[in-house]
């Protein structure tokens, strides 16, 4: 049988992807940072999914976690998080923080992930942003740490290719999960009049897509836009 990793996977679009790949057949073990209570419950719900508290920017975490894996046939990069602020605003300890989880997160998965690949093949997709793709204002910080994530999917791609894994991601326009909760009425209107199919996006699919990507063989180095049209 065999086995997936998805990282930030107790909500939003890592939970949809964990479930996707669950039905499909897979080992699903999802990774959560520190929400206990959220991962309890999603634990009581969802029995037939593994899920392990691990944070993305723990070296030595990541690895014990994925060495404890007997394979691993697909790894989902998805766990984020946001920052919204005026670049004049931002400390050098969110700037750190938000490229240590974005993209460092990113690279300790993989690094740790390819090696159970090695050998045998496998998938990584990651999961970026539309704003990786177009920059966001007040998002500066989110935006480049998103867009390293593009960059380092197709040089990963190109490196892994001759292994027999392939690497992909998704860019997620505005979906309807907990990171976009902030946004007021006002805001989700005039965003939803931007984006052509007149609605935000729900976190199945995105899954749908990451799961595609995960089981084509020959699709690699490619960021699927997942934005209903935002940007086209």
């Amino acid at each position: 049988m065999k086995r997936a990793l998805v990282t930030g996977g107790t909500r939003g679009i890592g939970l949809q992807t964990a479930l996707l790949l669950a039905e499909r057949g897979y080992l699903v073990t999802a990774t959560y940072a520190s929400d206990e209570a959220g991962a309890s419950a999603v634990r009581a719900r969802y029995p037939e999914i593994a899920f392990c508290r691990c944070d993305v920017r723990d070296e030595r975490a990541m690895g014990e976690l994925i060495a404890r894996l007997p394979s691993l046939d697909v790894l989902v990069c998805n766990a984020g998080a946001e920052l919204f602020k005026q670049v004049q605003d931002v400390s050098w300890e969110e700037y750190s923080r938000i490229m240590d989880i974005n993209m460092g997160g990113v690279f300790l998965a993989c690094k740790y992930g390819v090696k159970k690949m090695l050998g045998r093949g496998g998938a990584i997709v990651a999961v970026s942003s539309v704003w990786g793709e177009t920059g966001a204002s007040c998002e500066s910080v989110y935006s480049a740490s998103k867009g390293a994530v593009i960059a380092f999917t197709k040089s990963l791609a190109k490196e892994l290719a001759p292994a027999g894994i392939t690497v992909n991601c998704v860019t997620p326009g505005v979906i309807e999960t907990a990171m976009n909760a902030r946004l007021s009425e006002a805001e989700r209107g005039a965003l939803r009049e931007e984006i052509p199919l007149g609605r935000f996006g729900e976190p199945e699919e995105v899954a749908q897509a990451i799961v595609f990507l995960a089981e084509h063989v020959y699709i690699t180095g490619a960021v699927l836009p997942v934005n209903g049209g935002f940007h086209i």
